[in-house]
């Protein structure tokens, strides 16, 4: 990767600089205190749903099995962006490193397309669960199961691997300033020293793929799990069926609600301050909240739960 310099501040700084969330000094130690403690928030939630499903006998099934893997996912996911957005809450110059700014950018789109693949096979497994209750056992095996965790990860790392080669090797012109508190690709490419029309389309239809096409399966499991149920005779039925799955429904709302405003939208173009606050959302707000979701709705999990907390 080259860089350039059009003005001789710039020429000191060895990396981008990522303005994050631009207040007084006051406020900035408020951040940190904020974001530290939810960042803490999450590590433990999601900690705790891993461990539970460790040590409860009862747990060690396809969908909790998929369930500890996807909050293991999360806390990789939420530490790939806050720990540095907290050094940098204390830092003056807000400086990141270019390698620093290109792993984080790797890494945090390919736990996102990882999330994506996971919430995929979640929803496989709820409509095997629902739709086929007989076969369920031997379809959904351990060694099937086993191999969709490899794969999401495989395929999810994978993925940006060439885009992200290829945008590290273009050289970089001007302030090299990134309003925002993650190394973005939008923001990235707009600091290159000249346009790259092939790169740009190559990263335009590689990175909505990992969105669209988990998203479509979603929605496809979802319509002939709603059919399922719709069959059942008794209303008690149908509960217990939507309860299975509700949790799951509630947690893909939640991420692709706020990804697919940021990606989805006709405009591609967004303010700073609304990238900032959708990224945040999908990014440390949704990983936060996942293990209440599981928790609150799910009569195992919450009995497991208090039983790794002694309560």
């Amino acid at each position: 990767m080259k860089v350039s310099s059009t003005t001789n501040t710039s020429s000191t700084i060895s990396g981008f600089i990522l303005l994050g969330f631009p207040c007084s000094r006051e406020g900035q130690l408020l951040l940190f205190g904020l974001f530290s403690v939810l960042y803490l928030l999450t590590l433990m939630g999601n900690g705790s749903i891993i461990c539970a499903v460790r040590w409860d006998q009862r747990l060690h099934t396809p969908m909790y099995i998929l369930l500890a893997n996807f909050s293991f996912l999360e806390i990789w996911y939420v530490t790939s962006t806050v720990p540095n957005m907290l050094a940098n809450f204390l830092s003056d110059t807000k400086v990141i490193s270019f390698s620093g700014c290109f792993l984080q950018f790797y890494f945090f789109f390919s736990l996102g397309s990882t999330e994506c693949f996971f919430l995929a096979i979640m929803a496989f497994d709820r409509y095997l669960a629902i739709c086929r209750p007989l076969h369920y056992p031997t379809i959904m095996t351990g060694r099937l199961c086993a191999s969709l965790v490899v794969s999401c990860w495989v395929l999810g790392f994978f993925w940006f691997l060439i885009p992200i080669i290829i945008i590290s090797q273009m050289s970089f012109c001007g302030s090299r300033i990134i309003d925002h508190f993650l190394c973005d690709p939008g923001p990235l490419l707009a600091l290159t020293c000249k346009k790259a029309p092939v790169v740009e389309l190559v990263f335009s239809t590689l990175s909505p793929l990992p969105l669209i096409i988990p998203f479509l399966f979603i929605m496809g499991s979802y319509t002939l799990v709603l059919r399922a149920v719709l069959k059942v005779p008794s209303a008690a039925g149908r509960r217990k069926a939507f309860s299975t799955c509700g949790s799951h429904l509630a947690v893909v709302s939640l991420f692709y609600g706020s990804v697919l405003v940021m990606y989805g939208s006709p405009t591609s173009e967004h303010e700073a301050g609304t990238q900032k606050i959708v990224t945040l959302f999908y990014s440390v707000v949704t990983p936060l909240l996942n293990p209440v979701i599981y928790s609150l709705r799910n009569k195992d999990m919450k009995h497991a739960l208090k039983k790794l907390l002694g309560i």
